[in-house]
């Protein structure tokens, strides 16, 4: 009986002991908040990528007739003009086919000449009445066929002629040797394609880099922004280049979907070799003197019990107003701060908002339909929260441009295909930042987000200014021993992290 009595009691101590855990535990509980401030500041953001730096113009120089190595004249790094002589084909067979044209030639003359000859005699035979018509129809077909036959072997003399000429190999572009693919003495064979022997660079002072840009950037890249990089021979020194092409060939690479993007690059100082690797950062917004948080403010979550309810339930109303048609406005146009659902400053915001659509309809005679009437409006309240910032011009509609000139050796006459431009200032969406109040509860604050750096983002508000103090995360301690002694890797339940750090 003792024994049952004892065990009895040290059950009713173990489940007071975690009632007391469970409930005074959590009522002990200290939240202290991690701040930072709003700021201004300029915000830069980059599409990274890597490239190939790559000539501008690269021809690989062969040979249309097969035969040995006699001569080569040019070495890597030789510096070669236009029609130079670089390499020589041995000719022998070469010279004896032309010769074996010739023989050809003559038997074929001599043929067409005796042809002739008896085609004149049968003609005066015909006119005499002292041969048959049919005899002379004869002589005229052997001469017509001598004839073709005598052409055809001049044209054997002119292709031996040409193979002959393809022997001595010239420098079609003027450059740098980069590559030499074979030696003297080898045998070259151009039965079915030409054998490469020797690739040739044009102006090595302009170079581009051909670097692939994964699909979910490449929205962000136009033609015309500027991009600088590194290579690894110079890792202190950053190159500057121009985005001059977007090619629209995909490339896949593990299910991965890629854009060409190609970059002019000024090599004045012969600095960069082809074949190096570029780690590229191509330039795609910039803004200078905005309003700009950390982008962890907006990812912040805060719990329910410190949350000022009172505010959010205003939040919430002046969104289900806007809802209802009442202030379907611009996005950003804070409509949250007044005195609560249907208060004086919410009908204040909707009585503007009201004035100003109806100025814009009226400006457009009525006939403005609601898509641009909506671009209209988050044009002029954008600029009204950005402290009347203008907003870059939208992309134009024509993706095509009309050009005519000659580039690295085409001569362009068609319409040259462009990607629609990417213009930062209308990439904006919404967020939420948490701010304290004297109560010691975090009240929500809307703001219109702009562009985004990986660190900051731009956001509007009338709410907001530059020094306010802002909500990051929170941290709490607890009396609780049970909380204190649980691992700090171990979450809690209701989606709160132990004492000792657990930013939200």
């Amino acid at each position: 009986m003792k024994k049952k009595v004892l065990i009895s009691s040290l059950v009713v101590l173990v489940l007071a002991a975690a009632g007391y855990y469970l409930f005074a535990g959590n009522r002990g509980k200290k939240y202290d908040f991690r701040f930072d401030k709003v700021t201004m500041g300029d915000l830069t953001v980059y599409v990274t990528a890597t490239g190939t730096i790559n000539p501008v113009t690269s021809v690989d120089v062969g040979t249309q007739v097969s035969g040995i190595v006699a001569k080569l004249y040019a070495d890597f790094n030789s510096v070669v003009k236009k029609g130079q002589v670089i390499a020589q084909i041995d000719s022998t067979f070469l010279v004896q086919a032309v010769k074996d044209a010739d023989a050809n030639f003559e038997r074929a003359k001599a043929q067409f000449d005796d042809s002739k000859r008896n085609l004149t005699r049968e003609k005066v035979l015909l006119d005499r009445g002292l041969d048959s018509q049919l005899n002379y129809d004869a002589a005229l077909t052997t001469y017509e066929s001598n004839t073709a036959s005598m052409k055809s072997a001049q044209a054997s003399i002119d292709r031996a002629k040409i193979n002959l000429a393809y022997a001595t190999i010239y420098a079609p572009i003027s450059g740098v040797v980069v590559n030499r693919a074979v030696n003297i003495g080898q045998t070259v064979a151009a039965s079915f394609s030409s054998p490469t022997l020797y690739t040739i660079a044009n102006d090595l002072s302009r170079m581009q880099v051909l670097t692939t840009v994964d699909e979910s950037d490449i929205g962000r890249v136009s033609i015309g922004q500027e991009a600088s990089f590194t290579v690894d021979a110079y890792p202190e020194e950053n190159f500057r280049g121009t985005v001059s092409q977007i090619r629209l060939a995909p490339l896949t690479v593990q299910n991965v979907v890629n854009y060409t993007v190609v970059i002019d690059v000024n090599n004045a100082q012969l600095k960069l070799m082809p074949g190096m690797t570029a780690n590229v950062k191509i330039l795609v917004a910039s803004m200078q003197n905005v309003l700009k948080i950390p982008n962890m403010a907006l990812r912040f979550q805060p719990p329910p019990e410190i949350i000022d309810t009172a505010k959010a339930s205003a939040m919430r109303g002046g969104f289900a107003g806007r809802g209802n048609g009442e202030g379907d406005g611009p996005r950003g146009a804070d409509t949250t701060q007044g005195s609560g659902p249907g208060g004086p400053g919410i009908d204040s915001r909707r009585e503007r908002f009201r004035a100003l659509r109806d100025s814009i309809m009226a400006a457009h005679g009525g006939t403005i339909s609601d898509e641009e009437l909506r671009g209209e409006m988050r044009k002029i309240m954008g600029d009204a929260l950005r402290g009347g910032r203008p907003q870059a011009a939208p992309p134009a509609p024509v993706a095509v441009k009309p050009v005519k000139r000659t580039q690295f050796g085409i001569d362009l006459q068609f319409p040259e295909y462009q990607k629609s431009a990417y213009v930062p200032t209308l990439q904006t969406g919404r967020g939420r930042v948490w701010i304290l109040n004297a109560a010691g509860k975090l009240e929500p604050v809307m703001v219109r987000t702009g562009i985004n750096d990986g660190k900051s983002t731009e956001v509007t508000s009338t709410s907001l200014k530059a020094g306010d103090q802002i909500v990051l995360g929170i941290t709490y301690n607890s009396d609780s021993q049970a909380d204190q002694a649980r691992s700090p890797l171990t979450p809690q339940s209701g989606g709160q992290r132990p004492g000792g750090g657990g930013f939200r």
